[in-house]
């Protein structure tokens, strides 16, 4: 079988010679020697009389180095993975030549074959060990999604480090915080650009011992007085990983040096640090065991096959995106890497099986679908809104003779009943199916083939609005709903295709359990009531990072987390409209977001949200009114819909280009009362901003959640003027 080639520039710098070697290492040791580095860095060449020094390592990916050493203990005979760089080689072993991953957005693109990607991930590994880096020791990884960064987490876990993980667009002081917070002792980061941005903050603030570039050029790296802190680049250090285990298994002598013991399950792999839409953020860590979890039980919920692509653009460094990108590698699957900004051409480009994204990206499909029908001719927008309701209705009908639909009522209803309700739905559902199929055929299989994806699209990270979710449901794409959080690594339910149940986020996976409590007593609730939603299983994080009352705090003495959302659990019923749906978890939203009116009511937030943002008007919406009277909201319109609406409406002149303050606020206050209605809350004063709240001016968080306490911190003057 042909090896599928890296490009040029890219497979150029993995290559090496045997008579490179003697000449090499001399040469590197040479021009280190005025920097000051671990005295561990080449170790390998001092005397033998040296104590042995301790190495870690994933017990099947470099078995060679335990079994070579004695120091196995029987672990790399197991075929049960111990470490999460593991599945490297059993991928490696499977799936070699296939293409694991693509990268056409850096410099060099990077293609990827399994056996390329093993091996330099133990390149990488053990290029860290050659520059000083020891078992345990904290690795900060600041940086976006691309081949780079998976190599250099990796290859920090393979290497027995912890990494610490963060994006790269969190403010400089958030960055600053993790990295002393968390003890590191060095850092990765993207870009010489993304360093010199943080660089006079952390040369004063922080203990570097060296800096890892995975990407551009170390010359452009900003340098901060005499202050001298050793800068490698990434293809450094995966050659000098790439001539040091050449020397260990070219000489025994080599490897005398060092005792090899087996990285365990319940070692710390790597510290996330919450992003959080509340608060200082905490370090979640997450073991070997938590992750593995993850990888092994992922299937169940997306039955991925070899060759199967994936489309990706979260964050590498979330635990959403992280555990997916693990389970996908596991399987033989092929990932590409997109951007924002690139996704919507690179789903028509790759046509991807599976897209793993946040609610935010598919609302944003949506709207682009709606609007692509609004602006189309008055004949097909006809036809095509008709065909969508008929869809809607078809698919309501569908889910009550399946019995999938969600039910709170315990009660079991009578058989009789059941059986004319599911009579009523056969028939309506017969009705409608034939229109249904026509709207496939001529309007449907347009909207698929340019959004791309074949068989799935998994939401997670936040709340997946109910009109978005029926929607697609009603078109034929599916969207498996999954819900978790970083201190569960993270995902504990999930939507399958065989019980894809719109409105809930489907069953436990594997080995989790969960339970209602009432918020003030903790008494468990029955299925059906409404309370605290509480975890368990072996996914469940270590603790939080030098804080233990917050442990204790979330995690109680029998091992359940509080998520601290609300939600409750669909009864088990053997008939009516749920029969099919017992046990699935429905999540309301979360406890803290509850606004307490001065009145004594409690009111959700998210549902009122959920029903604003189906219009086309409201880009943006935060609701407001923690201890007042009445509800109010924060909105960013949307300008382009916006006037178009005040002109349809005659509040403006037809060849008028701008729309004032006061008839803005009345064109979006009529529309929310029209998308409100059926709620029994009522929005009252509102405020238009015409900033977006985004990730980099910090009202939202790098997963795309908005952080309600920021806007209403930014905005309370105005806030305060509404409710005058």
């Amino acid at each position: 079988m042909s090896s599928i080639p890296l490009s040029f520039s890219y497979a150029s710098t993995f290559s090496y010679s045997a008579h490179t070697l003697p000449l090499f290492l001399p040469r590197i040791r040479n021009s280190f020697s005025t920097i000051k580095l671990h005295p561990r860095v080449f170790c390998q060449f001092e005397s033998k009389t040296e104590k042995r020094q301790l190495r870690r390592c994933s017990p099947i990916l470099e078995s060679s180095l335990l079994s070579g050493n004695g120091a196995g203990n029987g672990a790399v005979a197991s075929d049960e993975w111990t470490t999460v760089p593991d599945i490297w080689r059993s991928s490696a072993e499977k799936y070699g030549d296939k293409v694991a991953l693509v990268d056409s957005y850096h410099d060099p693109p990077s293609t990827l074959t399994y056996k390329q990607l093993e091996d330099t991930i133990l390149d990488f590994a053990e290029g860290l060990r050659v520059i000083g880096v020891r078992p345990d020791e904290k690795l900060a990884l600041f940086a976006d999604n691309s081949c780079r960064w998976l190599v250099a987490d990796q290859g920090m876990m393979a290497s027995g480090a912890i990494n610490v993980v963060r994006g790269s667009r969190s403010s400089h002081d958030e960055l600053l915080q993790i990295y002393n917070h968390s003890e590191s002792v060095a850092l990765a980061v993207d870009n010489p650009e993304m360093f010199n941005r943080i660089a006079k903050l952390f040369y004063l603030k922080a203990s570097m011992r060296f800096i890892i570039l995975l990407w551009g050029e170390k010359s452009c790296v900003a340098r901060e007085g005499d202050k001298e802190v050793p800068v490698f680049t990434f293809m450094e250090v995966v050659r000098l990983g790439q001539e040091s285990r050449r020397a260990l298994f070219d000489s025994h002598n080599a490897r005398e040096h060092y005792m090899y013991e087996a990285i365990k399950s319940d070692d710390i792999a790597t510290l996330v640090y919450t992003s959080g839409t509340t608060g200082n953020p905490r370090g979640v860590m997450l073991t070997h065991r938590n992750l593995l979890h993850q990888i092994k039980n992922l299937r169940d919920i997306v039955p991925a096959e070899v060759g199967d692509r994936f489309l990706s653009m979260l964050p590498s460094w979330h635990a959403y995106e992280r555990a997916c990108e693990y389970f996908i590698f596991s399987c033989g699957a092929e990932q590409v890497y997109t951007t924002v900004r690139n996704l919507k051409d690179d789903l028509g480009r790759y046509k991807p099986d599976y897209l793993i994204s946040v609610p935010l990206v598919y609302e944003t499909l949506y709207r682009g679908i709606q609007k692509q029908i609004s602006t189309s001719s008055h004949v097909r927008k006809l036809v095509a809104l008709t065909f969508i309701r008929v869809s809607l209705g078809y698919m309501e009908c569908k889910r009550i003779f399946e019995g999938k639909c969600l039910m709170k009522d315990q009660k079991q209803p009578s058989y009789i009943y059941s059986l004319l309700d599911w009579l009523w739905a056969r028939v309506i559902a017969a009705i409608l199916f034939p229109v249904h199929m026509l709207a496939k055929k001529l309007v449907y299989s347009k909207i698929h083939s340019a959004i791309g994806m074949s068989k799935a699209g998994i939401s997670g990270g936040g709340s997946l609005a109910s009109h978005v979710d029926r929607f697609f449901e009603a078109i034929g794409v599916n969207i498996q709903n999954g819900y978790g959080l970083t201190e569960t690594s993270p995902v504990i339910a999930a939507r399958r295709l065989s019980c894809n149940v719109i409105g809930s986020v489907g069953h436990p996976i594997k080995h989790t359990e969960f339970k209602v409590v009432d918020s003030e007593t903790d008494r468990v609730l029955p299925p059906g009531s409404k309370g605290i939603l509480k975890a368990r299983g072996p996914q469940l994080m270590k603790g939080y990072y030098k804080n233990t009352s917050a442990t204790n705090q979330a995690i109680d003495t029998d091992g359940w987390l509080n998520t601290g959302d609300i939600g409750w659990i669909v009864p088990h019923h053997s008939t009516g409209r749920s029969r099919n749906s017992g046990g699935v978890i429905v999540v309301e939203g979360r406890a803290k977001d509850t606004i307490v009116l001065s009145t004594g009511e409690n009111v959700e937030p998210g549902e009122l949200e959920e029903a604003a943002m189906r219009s086309s008007l409201i880009q943006q919406i935060v609701v407001i009114g923690q201890d007042k009277r009445r509800l109010g909201a924060v909105i960013v319109p949307n300008k382009e819909e916006l006037l178009k609406a005040a002109r349809q409406s005659s509040v403006i002149d037809s060849n008028c280009s701008d729309v004032s303050q006061e008839e803005a606020t009345n064109v979006i206050y009529k529309e929310l009362k029209t998308w409100t209605s059926e709620s029994p809350f009522q929005i009252g004063p509102i405020l238009l901003v015409n900033d977006p709240f985004t990730i980099d001016n910090g009202l939202m968080t790098p997963t795309m959640k908005i952080r309600r306490d920021r806007v209403v911190v930014q905005y309370r003057d105005q806030i305060e003027n509404l409710y005058k």
